[in-house]
């Protein structure tokens, strides 16, 4: 009779281990699922410096040329004057 209480006191202690574990198992892998989701998340909102760079680039080329616009045209109005 006690061998028999003490097999079942091993296997619940046994199948509790067993859940516990599979329990954490299953916790790792949703945390994992979305540590991935973060990633692809976090891909699609910032950018590269590559990126920032060639926008600010095209910014500056573009105010460059609005630059050179005002220029003549104050120079036409400065000739239209005289």
């Amino acid at each position: 009779m006690e061998m028999q209480l003490w097999n079942t006191v091993l296997t619940a202690a046994l199948g509790l281990i067993i859940w516990g574990f599979k329990e954490k198992a299953a916790e790792l892998k949703r945390l994992e699922i979305l540590l991935n989701k973060t990633r692809e998340e976090v891909a699609k909102e910032y950018v590269t410096k590559m990126e920032v760079h060639t926008d600010i680039n095209r910014v500056l080329d573009r105010l460059d040329r609005l630059e050179a616009k005002i220029d003549a045209a104050i120079k036409d109005r400065r000739s239209a004057v005289n």
